[in-house]
C-alpha cells in the first residue's frame, strides 16, 4: 500500500514514516498543504493521512481539494483537535476515518488496513480471482490450493493488479506504487518487467492461469476475460 502522510510534526512524520516503512508500506511525507497538493498533482496513493491544524492551512481545506480532483485516495484523518463537529466535518467531507492523536503507531496502521479492506476488499482481507487467493493478513498467494513462495513485492503487484483489474497500468505507475517517487529519477524501470515476468512464472508453475497481458508500448493489464 502506498500512503501520503501529511503532518507538519517533523517528529511525528519520522515515526509514521519508520513505522511504515517497516511494515513494508510505501511512505511518502508532506508537511504542508502547498507540499501536499504538488504531490498529489502528480501521484497516486492508496490512502491520505491528513492532519487537520498544518502551518499554511486548514487541512480540511485539502480534503475539498481532494474530492475536488476527484482524487480516489482513501482519507484518514489525523489530529489532535477531538472536538466531535471536526470529526463530523471531516468525515462528512469525505474522509473514510478520524483518529485522535495521541495515538499508538500499531493502532493506525489497524485503521489503514481496516480502510483499504472496505474499499478495495469489499471489507474481506481476502481477496479471490478463480484460482487465485491473496491473504493480505498473512501475505499468502494460494493458487489452486496451493500456497505459493512469493515475494513481498510480488504479492503487492499481483494485488495491485486485481485492484485494478481490466486496466491498463503503465511501468512507470507500477514503479511509483511499489517502490515509491523515487524512481522518477531513474533512466527506466526495466526492473518491473522482471518482476512481472517472476509473478507468472510462480502463478504458471502452480497450475495457475496467466491473466496478465503485456500491453506494448503502455505497460500490463491484468485480463479477467481469459479462459
Amino acid at each position: 500500500m502506498k500512503i501520503l502522510a501529511i503532518e507538519d510534526n517533523k517528529e511525528l512524520a519520522s515515526s509514521i514514516y519508520d513505522y511504515l516503512a517497516h511494515e513494508n508500506y510505501i511512505c511518502e511525507l508532506a508537511y504542508t498543504i502547498v507540499e501536499a497538493r504538488e504531490k498529489l498533482l502528480f501521484y497516486s496513493y492508496d490512502c491520505i493521512l491528513l492532519d487537520i491544524m498544518l502551518p499554511d492551512g486548514n487541512g480540511l481545506d485539502l480534503l475539498h481539494f481532494i474530492k475536488n480532483k476527484q482524487i480516489k485516495s482513501s482519507i484518514l484523518i489525523v489530529s489532535a483537535k477531538g472536538a466531535l463537529d471536526d470529526k463530523i466535518q471531516g468525515l462528512e467531507s469525505g474522509a473514510d476515518d478520524y483518529l485522535t492523536k495521541p495515538f499508538h503507531l500499531p493502532e493506525l496502521h489497524a485503521r489503514l488496513r481496516a480502510i483499504h479492506r472496505r474499499k478495495n476488499l469489499d471489507g474481506d482481507h481476502v481477496l479471490s480471482f478463480k484460482e487465485l487467493h491473496l491473504n493480505t493478513n498473512t501475505f499468502e498467494l494460494i493458487v489452486n490450493k496451493k500456497q505459493v513462495d512469493i515475494t513481498r513485492k510480488e504479492f503487492e503487484l499481483l494485488l495491485y493488479f486485481l485492484v485494478n483489474k481490466n486496466r491498463v497500468i503503465s511501468r512507470q505507475a507500477i514503479a511509483n506504487h511499489l517502490w515509491g517517487d523515487y524512481t522518477d529519477n531513474l533512466s527506466n524501470v526495466d526492473f518491473v518487467y522482471q518482476h512481472v515476468k517472476n509473478l507468472r512464472k510462480k502463478i504458471n508453475q502452480a497450475g495457475g492461469m496467466d491473466y496478465i497481458d503485456t500491453v506494448y508500448g503502455l505497460g500490463y493489464k491484468f485480463n479477467t476475460n481469459k479462459e
